[in-house]
């Protein structure tokens, strides 16, 4: 039995969730403004890229990307052993692995164990990234899923903004601990997601998946909202737990118990598609150059634009916040105008804001400089409202449960490896070609539009279960149709059942759903 049920049990769940990506958001940010403080400039003289420094702009990318490094692998790490550990196992190890790179950072003298640091913080933070959304997404009901994972990624933009107000309070403290307080801090959100974890439930379709149907059907009864007044056996908790064995078996069936190797195979479930559906999304949140922000907010504000020291960090405080009240607005229309909606809208309104931040740095005037400052403050909008909690959600809605975890994993090391990318090249690239950077960014977010349009299905207000239906078949459904059981409209209502499975699995996922809107 769990301590909490209901709708406290659905909160402290996404509390935990939001806690992890808290600290996700925060290790992103923290190293922005640290790079050209006074001490850590002064202790680190090999990466000073400031005025009269004479550091390398390559190694200080080097530095703050061989981070992405360390997550890539523990996204790996998760494809290879995460389904066999489980969900909570996998975000237990991330946090202490974590812990230690911090550690490892905030106590280092020289580079060396600097970039150790962060590949083991990475590996930490790897870990957790790929696990979180697919073990949150897991536990979340259909109608309140896409809601509850923006919760979590605007708890992720809270943990980017707190790291530039520390970074910003912290410039004016004149000693190492400028530097080693904001890195170590980072041990506190580990500690606070471990704890959550403690006292909260194993996703129940890994439970299924691993012969444990009584722990599951103790969850699934314990995640309705009126647990207190019915019983485990309730009929409602068996019909959900009758779907989500069927749709694990069917999986089964059509992989032939070979996980590795049906991943990159499609089949009649569309393996492989759905796996790269996911991957590309995470490739376009990156690629779409908002980490070229994140992580050089300061450096861009002092570079590019050519503002002192401290009213870069001052500013990037405040585009911390603004960006942090953008992440807000998904919470109420992810679930309400769809996922596709939102992403369109975003790689449009990203595209031209680099634009325009290209045509402003290549000006160089002071009245140019304003609008720069102005179109980074709209890119993080227009990136929070579409990009940043969508592309975490897709790969754990798109993968069936026979390969959740693999696809999940796949897809977080892409981001990863993605994000090294863009973190890498972007000092040497500002340094090197200057406006012309914030070009070919444009020129990604530009082709996003037509690659979301013509191949990402819409997942609105569909369970997990009834998300499989629109990749059977002989070509994948954009768009939840009556030929499936009903409009899209009317899935909450009952009336998008599995419809293009057996007949007692329409019967079960009619009534799932029926039951969900009684609730």
């Amino acid at each position: 039995m769990t301590l909490l049920t209901g709708a406290a049990l659905r909160w402290a769940i996404t509390a935990t969730a939001g806690s992890g990506f808290l600290l996700f958001g925060y290790d992103q940010g923290v190293m922005s403004g640290l790079l050209t403080g006074v001490d850590f400039t002064r202790q680190f003289p090999e990466i000073d890229t400031t005025d009269g420094g004479g550091g390398s702009s390559s190694l200080q990318g080097t530095v703050v990307a061989i981070y992405e490094i360390g997550c890539f692998f523990g996204a790996i790490f998760c494809f290879c052993f995460g389904e066999k550990l489980g969900r909570r196992k996998c975000i237990f190890y991330g946090c202490v692995i974590l812990s230690i790179g911090a550690a490892l950072q905030a106590s280092a003298y020289g580079i060396p164990q600097m970039i150790v640091g962060r590949i083991v913080a990475g590996i930490g933070n790897g870990m957790n990234t790929s696990t979180i959304p697919v073990w949150h997404s897991e536990l979340s009901k259909a109608r309140n899923r896409g809601r509850e994972l923006a919760i979590e990624l605007a708890i992720n933009i809270f943990g980017v903004m707190l790291a530039y107000w520390v970074d910003y309070g912290m410039s004016y403290v004149q000693s190492e601990a400028q530097f080693r307080f904001p890195l170590a801090l980072q041990i506190l959100f580990a500690i606070m997601t471990f704890s959550g974890l403690l006292f909260l439930p194993e996703s129940p379709r890994w439970l299924i998946a691993h012969d444990r149907p009584d722990e599951a059907r103790t969850v699934l009864w314990s995640l309705q909202p009126n647990a207190a007044s019915m019983d485990p056996s309730d009929t409602i908790v068996t019909a959900e737990l009758s779907a989500i064995t069927q749709a694990l078996h069917e999986e089964r069936a059509a992989t032939q118990g070979h996980t590795w190797k049906t991943i990159f195979t499609n089949g009649p479930q569309k393996f492989l598609h759905r796996t790269l559906l996911g991957v590309g999304g995470q490739m376009m949140q990156q690629l779409s150059g908002i980490n070229l922000i994140t992580y050089y907010a300061p450096v861009i504000f002092e570079q590019s634009v050519g503002m002192p020291h401290r009213l870069s960090l001052l500013l990037s405080g405040f585009n911390g916040i603004a960006y942090f009240l953008s992440s807000l607005i998904p919470i109420w229309t992810i679930d309400r105008l769809g996922r596709r909606k939102l992403m369109l809208f975003a790689a449009a309104g990203q595209c031209a804001c680099m634009a325009i931040l290209a045509g402003t740095v290549a000006n160089g005037s002071a009245a140019a400089g304003i609008v720069a400052a102005v179109m980074l403050f709209a890119f993080n909008f227009f990136f929070a409202v579409g990009l940043l909690a969508i592309p975490w959600l897709l790969p754990a809605e798109y993968a069936p449960l026979a390969i959740r975890t693999q696809a999940a994993s796949l897809a977080t090391a892409s981001n990863w490896i993605f994000t090294f990318l863009v973190v890498e090249i972007t000092p040497v690239s500002i340094s090197s070609i200057g406006w012309r950077t914030y070009v070919y960014f444009g020129v990604f977010n530009a082709v996003f539009v037509p690659i979301i349009w013509f191949f990402y299905p819409e997942t609105r207000n569909l369970s997990l279960e009834q998300i499989d239906h629109l990749f059977t078949g002989e070509k994948v459904r954009l768009h939840w149709t009556r030929a499936l059981g009903g409009d899209g409209e009317s899935v909450e209502e009952g009336s998008g059942s599995a419809g293009s499975g057996s007949g007692s699995k329409e019967a079960v996922g009619k009534h799932v759903e029926m039951s969900d809107e009684k609730r």
